[in-house]
């Protein structure tokens, strides 16, 4: 028993260590938010905010609200459309088996691997033409297009867990697939939509390449965007800079938390139905 326990201590300790590293520079960028100007090149540089301001937040506040409203559109734009997309796609693929489905597959997972910034001049010479650079809906579009494919594989093999009788059973009752997609294989498939639905917003919160090539300059940037401006416009200032990045966190991170209790619940739901 004292050598088990005695591995256990020594296994939790490294675990700690190793997650206090990888969270040292969270903390030190609240560190740094809260600093005063005239305590920032202090050395050694005071690990608490001794003399704490919240003129950084104070500052995030004043200029970065728009830059924020923009990226939560299109997080919530993002989200929905490939929802709507993916979520149709992967039940075919899943349970309607379509010809061409494997290679279609293929596909999905080959478009994971093209670069960002060669899908950004692709999508450039295309909103040039039809008038969609430096907006919103632009956006939204282009940062679906990472996630769909991603979305599709994720609900295709969650879907065809789905017990074959429900479906059958559904049929019996008159439904047809659109219906039988609706009231049974949806509500069903929650936990996907939530998985899927978080990393479309993560992706498009975090983007940065189709950003700064599709909407720079215009009046409607994200967040992304309004860091990297304030850094090249206000170098000297890293209490606003470090503030704005938390601030740009924390929708991220409730998310995060909120999401993966719903993603928790479904694999324990899924071990309990084996």
């Amino acid at each position: 028993m004292s050598r088990s326990t005695s591995r256990t201590w020594w296994k939790t300790t490294v675990g700690v260590l190793l997650t206090a590293i990888m969270l040292f520079p969270v903390y030190w960028m609240l560190n740094v938010s809260l600093t005063r100007d005239q305590d920032m090149r202090k050395s050694p540089p005071d690990l608490l905010p001794v003399h704490g301001t919240l003129a950084g937040y104070r500052t995030v506040l004043d200029e970065q609200l728009p830059y924020l409203g923009t990226s939560l559109v299109i997080g919530l734009g993002t989200v929905v459309l490939t929802v709507v997309l993916a979520a149709p796609a992967g039940y075919a693929l899943a349970k309607l088996r379509p010809r061409g489905g494997g290679i279609l597959s293929f596909f999905l997972l080959a478009a994971q691997m093209i670069p960002g910034i060669i899908m950004a001049m692709g999508f450039y010479a295309i909103y040039l033409q039809l008038g969609l650079l430096q907006s919103v809906p632009g956006l939204i579009v282009a940062d679906s297009t990472l996630a769909v494919p991603f979305a599709v594989l994720i609900f295709t093999a969650f879907m065809s867990g789905i017990p074959g009788e429900l479906l059958q059973a559904a049929q019996v009752d008159g439904a047809r697939a659109l219906r039988t997609f609706w009231s049974v294989v949806l509500p069903m498939s929650r936990n996907a939509v939530v998985t899927v639905s978080l990393f479309a917003f993560l992706w498009s919160w975090s983007d940065f390449v189709f950003a700064s090539t599709l909407a720079g300059g215009g009046a409607h940037e994200p967040i992304t965007l309004g860091i990297y401006h304030y850094i090249g416009n206000n170098n000297q200032q890293w209490n606003a800079i470090m503030a704005t990045a938390v601030v740009a966190s924390l929708p991220t991170a409730v998310i995060l938390v909120l999401a993966q209790r719903h993603v928790a619940a479904g694999v324990t739901a899924g071990a309990v139905k084996d």
